[in-house]
């Protein structure tokens, strides 16, 4: 079935692209021989195209007149073009099951149709870099250094840069040879490499073999491909190239038909961007490589270099490529050489130009008979030299062959650029586009060259879109100032080239329609501010619909950061102040249609910025790189973690929700790291780090991100949960006894003595231990008052202090740190005890318990009728209310959100749905208990409405370290039990209406029929089995009757005994899978959820033991009942005196700017000390050992390389001393042995030991 499924898919697949490429032989042209030309040395078989008189049409030989008058055949002139017949999909025989895609063209295509199709529907990846390989056709052999230029050399560079490169695509000569490259690569290089090596072949249609098998009018979807007995070098098709490109000029067995075409082709694509939709600093570059050739291959040349092409010549490989390697070294130290290239008209060195070149051209290609126009076009060629490079491959290591590419492309570039551009901005954009952050480290960033912010502003654009963060550190290390360069403009545009295929895309989209749909009118073009930033929406290939500004980008961080922090921008826009969004939305439509002026200014946080950017696109490494940028460490790594979190709920492709996944489990280890840091450098400063009130993130904290952020390890942190415990103390000692806070509770006068030990002494000591910091620093603000974590002197201080002026400049200036008044003892230490909130947690739970207590009582001893209420009944019931009052000031006035804000957080949490059931059951019973048709129907819902209040103390022990983490252990397993009760009650079912089935013919009673379908199987798995009932043959002393009418007037029907042998076997089965199966399945799944749960179930409740601590430190101090006095309090101070509520500002500490400057200068330097730490790790494992020990070894492989070449140059340097040597004793002893004159003296002496080492050598 799954192999049939599979076919079924790749039969779908197949035809879905069958059908969407129908279209290309309406487009893409074919060209066919329609004048008969008749070639002189055929006899007349054959046409000058090449093809034979047989296969021309009646039409072509018909006309006779034409063919008398034509002396030479012309594509232009003797072809016509028709639909193509062969383009699709190319399957090799015999090799990988890897397509290739093909197209049959005519040769005056439009090169802008080609590389569309190219791109758009072969699925090209768009290049960096196009390297076009020239020469080497035919059977001619290809040197072994040339194979290692291309295999070592070319095609590495190639992927490095996610080059293309062009060859003729067939299996022979250089073209084979790069294609086998490809395949070595291919195999080498790991999966998950970024760039790949693509290979287009562009050959002539008419000499490839066996092209008639990739011939069909409707596309090949794929065509078969395979070649019997090949020639090791043919013609056929290689099939380690990706695409091809068949030139068709109309002729047969011709080459050079795909000479113009090719030359266009890489013409139209220099003119290209390079990057995500065109989204780079540069032309794509395009370079020409001759490799050998022969004297066709000089047309060619000469054809790309009046388009301004650059070529690369490979010495040494033979043919036209030592000619012209000749040519341009010998012939431009020639004398005369200055003045014929001045243009100054004078023909004597043109002339003499002239004879050097012809004198070449004969070395070169002596049997060449039309030299005079080799030697035209190579004076042509000559002219171009400034566009043309020599290399010298058999010398050179091959390994560095990136880096002869680049310096060819710059050294004509410049000869391209004009004279007041910087000379090294090519180098660097080509280095951009190919991502060679070495080449730019070790050619351009080595300190010699000064780059100044208006070189790398535009170059930091592409690096940023096209996501390569290496070079995004290198520019910020070496001129690049991010503040200056991050505007508002410059970061809207980052967004719009966000790819499509991105959910990031689709949610910016999703908030663009709502502000289009609300806008009444919208501008009909866009006007961008004039600023520095060169590129346009054009060069991010973005339509008008796209037009992405600030409101679509805070709409996707209100979604993804929700109520956790204000909404971003919004200040930006100036629409901070309006509350309701459809409002909002109309603002800024009516901004965006009169000016954008926010766009020119500097963005406030660039790095924080920045980092949001690449985090929504999940891009792991230029996330880490702005995060370790980015102030407020810890902070930011939450806010990453929370986003990547609600993204990955969002994502719907699996690999991705998974990577994101990973990066936000990153971003908390990082959290957690630097908070660890931070709270072993310093105890106090790691706790304000914690409540600090952000200005970048929204005004949040680390603990309101961190707990959005469902940040687990984060909260199991030892710093963080000795924040939470002093808090959750207050002034108290921590190690207080529990019975000792319960005795107070009913002995208040105890709190004044020493029966319960405070932190004040402690705390005293600690002041003073800090004064020599304050004094030190006059601005470090103390809000703590006496008692560092007292959080209701924390308020005091707000109150009195931050919301009038904390502090008034004295004669000096200098400003003194604001003290509040200190309070009688009486007061503060009252205070003290009544305002912790581990004091209201047990006052809560002590009056929830008599709560219960009164509820039972009134249930079951003092519940009269509707007639009149208990006195008890009364007091329940405004015990209820002031509960009630108590849940509507915490939904609705215990924050600084908006209603719906509140009220959606209010929902979240599963303990206040259940207060909510409570209330709502309660009300129902109370409403239902006052009418007497209704009074047992309250009766009923008051019932189980205890039972839910009663289950509400589960979240009142979750504060208990025993006891919480085995709650959070027992919710995990409730969803296990849903899971068994799916399964149970499907068994159940099955069982019971089988069972009554055969039990009973027919029985009316549909509640006799319910509690034996049902209730009676479900009591069968405890034991109960009424055997007397299920069996006929017991005895059952029941009355029934087999009457029909009786029983449809209730009587109980007689048992049917017809099937009894089947309803006790199905009562065995029923047994054997419930009792044994289904609930071992259960235990099992308990076990497994135990296991699981267990060795995070600590984490888990230090995670939410944050919530009931912030629940419990914003409620007032008394509990229900009493709890109502505090609710008069509260309304006489906010209502009518009009006393703002800074108790509202949960765990949030406000800093001044320079005690928040030096608290992020402290948490830069612990980040620091972590990161360098981490680096030393890194480096000191055994996989960096491995990749420096794999350098050094390059770098000693490249040495000896180099000094294996000197020893071959000192062995022929030996070897021609030794000539030497031997033709001066030759004549020596010739004039000797003649006597024609006596030397003055005798001849020298040779040592022994010259010539044996030469002879040795």
């Amino acid at each position: 079935m799954k192999d049939a499924g599979e076919m079924r898919g790749s039969t779908d697949k197949l035809s879905k692209s069958e059908k969407d490429q129908t279209w290309i032989a309406k487009i893409y042209k074919k060209r066919v021989c329609t004048t008969f030309v008749e070639d002189s040395f055929s006899n007349g078989a054959l046409c000058q195209c090449g093809g034979a008189r047989d296969t021309h049409s009646s039409v072509a030989l018909g006309d006779c007149f034409s063919t008398a008058i034509v002396n030479r055949w012309d594509s232009a002139q003797h072809s016509s073009e028709y639909p193509t017949d062969a383009f699709g999909e190319v399957q090799f025989a015999g090799a990988s099951k890897r397509h290739s895609q093909f197209l049959r063209l005519s040769w005056d295509t439009q090169p802008s149709m080609v590389y569309n199709l190219m791109t758009t529907h072969w699925h090209l990846p768009v290049p960096n870099l196009v390297v076009s390989v020239v020469g080497g056709e035919g059977r001619m052999k290809v040197k072994t250094w040339v194979r290692e230029v291309l295999r070592q050399g070319l095609v590495k560079a190639a992927q490095r840069a996610g080059a293309w490169i062009f060859t003729t695509g067939l299996r022979e000569g250089v073209g084979r040879c790069v294609g086998e490259a490809v395949r070595d690569h291919a195999t080498a290089a790991s999966s998950d490499s970024l760039n790949k090596v693509v290979a287009v072949g562009v050959a002539p249609w008419g000499v490839v073999h066996n092209k008639e098998q990739l011939v069909n009018p409707k596309g090949s979807f794929p065509a078969k491909y395979y070649v019997q007995n090949p020639v090791r070098d043919s013609c056929c098709l290689d099939n380690n190239y990706q695409s091809f490109l068949l030139v068709d000029d109309g002729s047969v067995g011709r080459r050079g038909g795909d000479t113009v075409f090719r030359a266009k082709l890489e013409d139209y694509i220099s003119h290209q961007r390079t990057g995500i939709w065109g989204s780079g600093t540069i032309d794509i570059p395009v370079l020409c490589m001759l490799i050998s050739g022969d004297t066709s291959s000089l047309k060619r040349m000469d054809l790309s270099l009046k388009y301004s092409m650059p070529w690369l010549v490979l010495a040494g490989s033979g043919g036209l490529a030592d000619f012209v390697a000749d040519l341009l070294e010998n012939v431009s130290a020639a004398p005369g050489f200055q003045s014929s290239s001045e243009g100054d008209g004078e023909s004597g060195p043109s002339v003499d130009l002239k004879e050097k070149v012809a004198e070449r051209v004969k070395k070169h290609f002596p049997a060449e008979s039309a030299s005079d126009k080799l030697v035209e076009r190579a004076l042509s060629i000559y002219q171009c030299r400034d566009l043309i490079s020599i290399h010298y491959g058999e010398q050179e290591s091959p390994t560095d062959f990136d880096t002869v590419l680049l310096k060819a492309l710059v050294g004509a570039s410049k000869q391209r650029t004009s004279v007041e551009a910087s000379p090294h901005n090519e180098e660097l954009k080509l280095a951009v586009a190919w991502n060679r952050v070495d080449i730019a480290k070790s050619e351009l960033f080595n300190g010699d060259i000064h780059w100044r912010y208006e070189d790398l502003k535009e170059s930091m654009t592409d690096v940023l879109v096209n996501d390569k963060p290496q070079f995004v550190q290198l520019f910020t290390e070496n001129g690049l100032n991010i503040v200056e360069y991050l505007t508002y403009g410059r970061l809207e545009k980052l967004y719009r080239s966000v790819p499509d295929s991105t959910l990031l895309y689709q949610l910016l989209q999703r908030h663009l329609v709502v502000r289009l749909g609300t806008a009444t009118t919208l501008p009909a073009a866009t006007s961008e501010p004039k600023g520095p930033f060169k590129m346009t929406e054009e060069d991010f290939q973005s339509e008008p619909t796209t037009d992405i500004t600030l409101f679509e980008i805070s709409g996707v961080l209100d979604l993804l950061l929700g109520d956790t922090c204000q909404p971003f921008y919004y200040d930006v826009l100036g629409i901070s102040e309006i509350s309701s969004k459809r409002k909002a939305v109309k603002r800024v439509s009516r901004l965006l249609c009169e000016n954008r002026s926010y766009q020119n200014q500097r963005c406030l946080y660039p790095w924080a910025s920045l980092f949001i950017w690449a985090v929504l696109q999940n891009r792991t490494e230029m996330a880490t790189f702005f995060w370790e940028m980015a102030g407020e460490s810890v902070l930011t790594a939450l806010s990453g973690c929370k986003m990547l979190r609600e993204l990955s709920k969002l994502e719907s492709e699996t690999e991705i929700k998974l990577s994101m996944k990973d990066l936000a489990q990153t971003f908390e280890n990082l959290a957690h790291d630097i908070f660890s840091s931070c709270y072993r450098s310093d105890e106090s400063r790691s706790f304000d780090l914690l409540i600090r009130k952000s200005p970048v993130w929204g005004s949040t904290t680390c603990l309101q991100m961190g707990m959005g952020a469902d940040a687990r390890l984060f909260f199991s942190h030892d710093g963080v949960q000795s924040f939470l415990s002093q808090i959750w103390w207050g002034d108290m000692q921590r190690d207080t006894a529990v019975w000792k806070l319960l005795l107070t509770f009913f002995c208040p006068f105890l709190c004044y003595t020493k029966f319960i030990s405070f932190r004040e002494d402690g705390n005293q000591q600690e002041e003073e231990g800090r004064s020599s910091d304050e004094n030190l620093s006059p601005d470090a603000d103390n809000h703590y008052g006496t008692t560092i974590f007292s959080f209701s002197d924390i308020k005091h201080i707000e109150v009195d202090g931050q919301l009038s002026s904390p502090r008034s400049p004295s004669i000096r200036g200098v400003p003194e740190p604001y003290r509040p008044p200190r309070r009688p003892f009486i007061v503060s230490r009252w205070r003290q005890f009544w305002f912790a909130p581990v004091t209201a947690f047990l006052g809560n739970v002590l009056m929830y318990f008599l709560f219960l207590i009164l509820y039972a009582f009134v249930l079951l001893l003092d519940f009269k009728g509707p007639s009149g209420l208990a006195a008890s009944e009364y007091v329940l019931y405004f015990w209820v209310f002031t509960m009630v009052c108590e849940e509507i000031r915490e939904t609705f006035f215990s924050g600084v959100m908006t209603w719906r804000q509140t009220l959606r957080v209010y929902i979240q949490d599963v303990w206040n749905k259940f207060d909510l059931l409570a209330i709502t059951l309660f009300i129902s019973g109370l409403i239902c208990r006052m009418f007497e048709w209704s009074y047992e129907y309250g009766r009923e819902l008051l019932c189980v409405d205890f039972m839910v209040f009663t289950l509400r103390l589960i979240h009142i022990f979750a504060i208990h370290k025993q006891m919480g983490p085995k709650i959070i252990i027992v919710g995990k397993m409730v969803k296990d039990v849903f899971f068994f009760l799916f399964f149970l009650g499907i068994w159940i079912m099955a069982y019971g209406v089988a069972n009554q089935a055969l039990l009973y013919r027919r029985d009316p009673n549909f509640d006799r029929i319910f509690r034996r379908v049902f209730y009676r199987p479900y009591l069968h798995i405890y034991g109960q089995i009424p055997v007397e009932e299920v069996d006929v043959k017991m005895v059952w002393d029941v009355e029934c009757t087999d009457n029909q009418t009786l029983v449809d007037g209730g009587a109980e029907q007689c048992r049917n005994s017809s099937g009894n042998w089947l309803v006790v076997i199905l009562l065995m089965v029923y047994l054997l899978v419930t009792n044994i199966l289904l609930i071992n399945l259960l235990i099992a799944m308990f076990s497994n959820t135990f296991t699981e749960v267990q060795a995070n179930s600590e984490s888990y409740w230090k995670f939410q033991r944050y919530n009931l601590i912030v629940q419990y430190h914003s409620r007032p101090s008394l509990a229900p009942p009493l709890i109502i006095f505090s609710h008069i309090n509260l309304f006489i101070k906010r209502k009518i005196r009009k006393v703002p509520s800074v108790k509202v500002q949960q765990f949030v500490l406000q800093l001044s700017q320079k005690a928040a400057n030096r608290l992020m200068t402290w948490e830069t330097i612990q980040k620091e000390d972590f990161l360098t730490a981490q680096n030393k790790i890194q480096k000191s494992s055994d996989s960096e050992r491995l990749k420096r020990m794999s350098v050094k070894m390059d770098s000693v492989a490249k040495h000896m390389t180099e000094n294996r070449d000197l020893d071959q140059r000192l062995r022929a340097l030996e070897n021609e001393m030794e000539n030497c040597s031997n033709a001066l004793r030759w004549i020596v002893d010739t004039l000797a042995q003649g006597g024609a004159f006596k030397p003055p003296r005798p001849p020298p002496t040779f040592r022994d030991g010259v010539p044996s080492s030469s002879g040795s050598s």
